[in-house]
């Protein structure tokens, strides 16, 4: 896809990454080479957030005298990818709790296997490789919404921000989280520049990866149904809106309903998930364990105190969200999101890294410190960044279970 926008929003209106990017290279290659320019600022920001992080992961690894590589890519989930890309899924439900790799959804797994053919290394090179690889075209599509929407300040403060996430030393695991936010991140973009099958799939890609996958189906699949009420363009143009919503929700009911075959029951994945102690209760254990938390708990872990805050923040910002009013598509990524991780009665740990995909909540923060002065915007900034690598590196060393 091509990463510039075209020349009119759907709206018809000259969107704000067009306005800032002047005249439209004569080819692709052009056109990606400026789009690439014009993101440089947002993608270098990018890497130093996370070169910062892993050099305090990687000092305070020496200290403790423990490896930084097998924690970034043979560990915890990572582990999981690499044995579906080594022996494949399982044929059978079981019994035993947490065991079932069908839990795992199978495009990364499936790349990290057919790329390990073609390089050198370990799978879990290629793994690791990718998902670093992934990351960057991920923090190009969150600075490529966040320019669109506003200008190209906005979209670096964005990936800045979203870098310096406190659990982002997921971005460069063997994990899915960077394939999954770089799926959706283009998708939405595709999106607000009405380019309906590239939304579709893209969203399909974002249903192979990840449970979430059904957030970015929806936020295609109503944003393309609303442009089909609205009656807005051509016949081709509604012709591709509507294969995109009905195309975008395939990537995940595919692989859930594959599932379903493989262990000849209609509800294999669910049965699977609830094999993982994974079940949408409302938000029940949710608000259980931040009651537990915060009202009973004399000696929180720190780790938990930071997830609770993030869920917490994340409703906040979502809110903040709602207020200013942004694109129907990215309240919906948000929102879905949002229910399915506050919703969820399964592990509580790891919610915090569930939400990094969603990166449309941090366009409030944003703005806000676009409007700020220079030494706040830089105090802040600097106190995100730390703060960010500093909760990496305990999240990977000092707290005992998977991020």
């Amino acid at each position: 896809m091509s990463p510039t926008a075209p020349d009119t929003a759907p709206s018809g209106r000259v969107p704000a990454a067009r306005r800032h990017a002047g005249p439209l290279p004569g080819t692709r290659a052009g056109a990606l080479r400026a789009a690439l320019l014009r993101a440089a600022p947002a993608l270098t920001a990018y890497l130093a957030v996370r070169l910062t992080s892993l050099l305090l992961l990687a000092l305070w690894a020496h200290r403790q005298r423990h490896g930084v590589w097998p924690i970034l890519a043979t560990q915890w989930d990572a582990a999981w990818y690499l044995g579906i890309a080594d022996h494949g899924y399982a044929h059978e439900l079981g019994t035993r709790y947490d065991a079932n790799n069908l839990a795992f959804f199978p495009l990364y797994p499936l790349l990290v296997k057919a790329v390990a053919v073609v390089t050198p290394g370990t799978r879990a090179t290629t793994g690791l490789c990718l998902a670093v690889a992934a990351s960057v075209v991920a923090a190009w599509g969150v600075f490529a919404v966040g320019a669109h929407l506003h200008d190209r300040r906005t979209g670096v403060l964005l990936t800045t921000l979203w870098a310096a996430l406190p659990v982002g030393l997921v971005q460069w695991m063997g994990y899915t989280e960077s394939l999954f936010t770089a799926c959706a991140a283009w998708a939405l973009y595709a999106v607000l520049t009405g380019r309906w099958l590239w939304a579709a799939g893209l969203a399909v890609a974002a249903g192979l990866t990840r449970p979430t996958g059904v957030a970015v189906a929806a936020a295609v699949t109503v944003a393309a149904l609303l442009s089909l009420r609205r009656g807005a363009g051509g016949t081709s143009r509604r012709g591709r809106a509507l294969a995109a919503a009905l195309l975008a929700p395939l990537g995940w009911c595919g692989y859930v309903g594959w599932v379903g075959l493989r262990l000849h029951r209609w509800d294999g994945y669910f049965a699977v998930q609830r094999l993982w102690h994974n079940e949408w209760d409302g938000g029940v254990e949710t608000l259980r364990r931040m009651r537990q938390l915060l009202m009973y708990d004399s000696t929180p872990e720190l780790f938990l105190v930071l997830v609770t805050a993030t869920l917490l923040g994340s409703a906040v910002l979502f809110a903040l969200s709602l207020w200013d009013r942004q694109p129907l598509p990215l309240l919906v990524f948000s929102g879905v999101l949002l229910l399915i991780v506050l919703g969820s009665g399964g592990v509580y740990f790891p919610r915090a890294r569930f939400l990094l995909p969603a990166f449309p909540l941090l366009l409030p923060p944003a703005r806000h410190l676009l409007r700020a002065s220079p030494r706040y915007r830089v105090l802040m900034l600097g106190a995100a960044v730390a703060a960010g690598a500093y909760f990496s590196a305990y999240m990977a060393l000092v707290w005992p279970s998977a991020p």
